[in-house]
């Protein structure tokens, strides 16, 4: 396959999360298109990129000469339109979740591999600066073994009637987890409350234990009385936490030491880091152009997506028998 020096996308969904999309490709200067089936959507679309096509027609963006199509499109139609677009012979990044169903998942994955494809997932917090410096960190070695991994995404509201609050907060998390620790989960469970919606979670807490000792869990809700996204990663020799309230990431001389008489704390001070002021949308999708370009994967492409999505069934599946434990090795 030739190289692609110049890589032209469209944007499908103009809506509450596609308008960044939307902003942040024409940012780049490689936004062709932009398709939304309202007119609202059509105009929001016309502001944000007056030098893009608007236009109603998918049929249209499929058939047109752009290399790339990005779905910001309700979660139920990510698997028809991803593959699509991909049969169309395009590059597709479509949003989080990669599709509803794990044989769906691994269908895309399988249909990207077959056709030369690119297919990348809107995990969009893997390309946080703060969040790629803590991998760096764990990469390095410098917080020690990694023990335990907490984040919390707590809210009140957008309440979501269609999806709930498991898989609509949780992929972000449940995806940078999965990239601290290398590997993926032996045994997932979660426990959570339907208070608005029936059938609908509306709070959630998700446990993973993995094959070397790392424990994490995942607590999301949008019924709380105050916003907290924060993420916390313990290990043998530091901590370190980052907080996307305040935009603070601290690295703290906190940790446990065994002493002549058994475990003794140390607690240390804490150092606020520095990390870069990039905005990790234009980043991610700075990301899609560049896998276009080269042809290399993204960091959050299809087999990632389909790693967290494993997870996300595996969390579900607990969640509707009361919290028991779901091995991994039972949805293959």
């Amino acid at each position: 396959m030739s190289t692609i020096s110049d890589p032209k996308v469209a944007v499908v969904g103009c809506g509450y999360w596609g308008k960044n999309l939307v902003r942040n490709f024409a940012r780049t200067g490689a936004l062709a298109v932009v398709c939304d089936a309202t007119e609202a959507g059509r105009a929001k679309a016309a502001e944000l990129a007056p030098d893009a096509d608007i236009t109603a027609d998918l049929d249209a963006v499929l058939g047109s000469d752009v290399h790339g199509v990005v779905f910001a499109t309700p979660a139920e139609t990510h698997y028809s339109l991803a593959k699509l677009a991909m049969e169309a012979g395009k590059d597709v990044f479509v949003e989080k979740p990669l599709a509803l169903e794990l044989s769906h998942a691994s269908e895309l994955v399988q249909l990207a591999q077959a056709k030369g494809r690119m297919l990348m997932v809107g995990h969009v917090l893997e390309y946080h600066p703060a969040i790629r410096r803590i991998c760096s960190m764990v990469r390095e070695g410098e917080l020690g073994k990694v023990q335990y991994i907490y984040s919390n995404r707590l809210n009140l509201g957008k309440i979501r009637t269609e999806e709930n609050i498991l898989w609509s907060f949780a992929p972000h998390d449940v995806a940078i987890i999965l990239r601290l620790v290398g590997a993926a989960p032996l045994q997932v469970t979660s426990v959570g409350g339907n208070y608005i919606t029936a059938n609908i979670a509306d709070s959630t807490v998700s446990t993973m234990l993995f094959d070397n000792g790392v424990r994490a869990h995942v607590f999301v809700s949008w019924l709380h009385p105050f916003k907290e996204q924060r993420l916390v990663v313990t290990g043998s020799k530091g901590m370190v936490t980052y907080d996307d309230v305040t935009k603070q990431l601290i690295r703290h001389d906190k940790r446990v030491e065994q002493g002549p008489d058994g475990p003794v704390p140390i607690k240390g001070e804490g150092i606020e880091l520095e990390f870069a002021d990039d905005e990790p949308l234009f980043q991610e999708c700075s990301a899609f152009l560049d896998a276009i370009k080269t042809r290399e994967p993204a960091l959050t492409d299809g087999v990632s997506g389909l790693q967290t999505l494993r997870v996300l069934q595996a969390a579900q599946r607990s969640l509707m028998t009361g919290g028991e434990p779901v091995p991994m090795h039972r949805l293959d």
